[in-house]
């Protein structure tokens, strides 16, 4: 493997990271935002704080990890891509900044006024952000994203493909963290939420997997190349995410919540690979290579170095964190 494909491997390891991690942090929004009034949503919501009270901070550092491979390694690529995609790109920051103000402020607002409003900000903006980066992600896989970087500001996510990919974000975040939701719920011994949980999330699961596959028409006609990649060399892990979403859909139904989990991780692991490998060799389609867009050879090694550096150091200390979380000693504590 040329070194210029191995840094791009390792950022697109930080981009499955930030999917599954992220995601599943994000996702919990959609459950906050519909948790119900007050005294009905009090349950749901004390849940989510109790999930994703020691990670919603960390899982950015897989965000940090992309954007400092992406601007080392494939400069040209980057500026492009920021240039052309600023709006989603604010839009999405945005949403991470009032996500993580509004979670912490809450736990501390003076009135119930003031705590509905800041659950609604940090619900809604659970959503926003990782809808706008589907958004950019579909003006980069449809090739609207010129290596140039004069590309249109709003038409290039305003069309069929970004708004696919803003949707399916939001879907498969939402459905993962559902089932992690439900598995941490029956675990603490919260059996009744658990069973919400689990039809809710059976149900967001049948409406990504639908919005999935109403997709792929428009998704033909506008974005030819990722639609070649599809049903080319990604085929295999479309068809591992599609079994693994419907295998999810039946643990869930059965009640057999830590195979879900699994299950779950696997179907967004497909669709993000599936993605990768659909779009490969191209960094920005149909525009430049991941050979031609990658930057110095010095610049490149050294970031090698720098990744395995950090696995060494903040891998463990992650890898520790995400454990704990899961285990008797949390659980126990909520």
């Amino acid at each position: 493997m040329s070194v210029e494909l191995a840094v791009a491997a390792a950022m697109f390891a930080g981009v499955i990271a930030y999917a599954l991690f992220g995601g599943a942090d994000f996702g919990t929004g959609f459950y906050d935002l519909t948790a119900g009034g007050t005294r009905r949503g009090a349950e749901l919501r004390t849940q989510v704080d109790h999930s994703i009270g020691p990670v919603w901070e960390a899982n950015h550092v897989w965000l940090i990890y992309v954007m400092v491979m992406w601007w080392t390694g494939f400069p040209q690529a980057f500026a492009a891509a920021m240039n052309t995609l600023i709006l989603p790109m604010l839009f999405a920051l945005l949403g991470i900044v009032l996500r993580g103000a509004a979670f912490a402020f809450r736990k501390y607002a003076a009135t119930l006024t003031q705590a509905r409003l800041f659950g609604a900000i940090f619900a809604t903006s659970s959503l926003i952000t990782p809808f706008f980066l589907g958004a950019a992600v579909g003006a980069i896989v449809s090739g609207r994203v010129p290596i140039e970087g004069r590309g249109e500001v709003w038409s290039s996510w305003l069309h069929s493909t970004s708004i696919l990919g803003g949707l399916l974000a939001v879907g498969t975040s939402s459905f993962l963290a559902g089932t992690f939701l439900v598995a941490d719920a029956t675990r603490a011994g919260h059996h009744d939420l658990g069973v919400a949980l689990r039809m809710r999330t059976i149900g967001v699961g049948i409406a990504t997997g639908s919005v999935a596959l109403l997709g792929l028409v428009p998704l033909r006609l506008d974005a030819p190349t990722l639609w070649d990649g599809l049903l080319g060399r990604a085929l295999p892990m479309v068809m591992l995410s599609a079994l693994a979403g419907v295998a999810t859909l039946a643990l869930l139904w059965t009640r057999r919540y830590r195979l879900a989990r699994i299950t779950a991780v696997l179907a967004v692991f497909g669709v993000v690979v599936g993605w990768g490998l659909a779009q490969y060799p191209w960094m920005l389609v149909d525009q430049i290579r991941v050979v031609d867009a990658a930057g110095a050879p010095a610049t490149l090694r050294a970031l090698l170095v720098a990744v395995a550096i950090a696995a060494v150091i903040v891998g463990p200390a992650l890898g520790y964190l995400y454990t704990l979380t899961q285990s008797p000693t949390w659980t126990d504590s909520y």
